[in-house]
């Protein structure tokens, strides 16, 4: 059965993409920690990150750079945090989340709910600073 993720990479549930090559993707979180919060995920399904082969692994990290790069370039912040957790969805995902301080980094505080608008406007910031 396809994850929730495999269905964002084939468009059959819509999402606020960021950016995608042949075997990686990236879009915001809908219940993001802060804003810009983005997902990055390889486009084969896979639970656990460390089971990936050494090849995409490291082509997930170096695809995380760049879309990390971007979040920096377009959303107000210190730094851009990264955590793998990967208990929620059955899909490898790394979090990518803008911080300020080390607390914006924590799964325990509560979710942001933001008008599609804002989320539309966020994902274009960063995608057009996507190299």
């Amino acid at each position: 059965m396809p994850t929730l993720f495999t269905k964002i990479i084939k468009g059959e549930i819509p999402s606020y993409k960021i950016a995608e090559d042949d075997k990686y993707f990236a879009f915001l979180d809908i219940y993001p920690l802060t804003k810009g919060h983005t997902l990055v995920i390889p486009k084969i399904e896979n639970d656990y990150i460390f089971d990936l082969n050494d090849d995409l692994l490291s082509g997930l990290m170096l695809f995380s750079k760049r879309v990390a790069k971007a979040i920096d370039k377009s959303v107000d912040c210190k730094r851009v945090g990264i955590a793998v957790i990967g208990l929620e969805v059955p899909h490898t995902h790394i979090h990518l989340v803008p911080i300020n301080n080390i607390s914006d980094l924590s799964f325990t505080n509560k979710k942001l709910t933001l008008a599609k608008q804002e989320l539309t406007e966020i994902a274009e910031k960063i995608r057009n600073a996507f190299v």
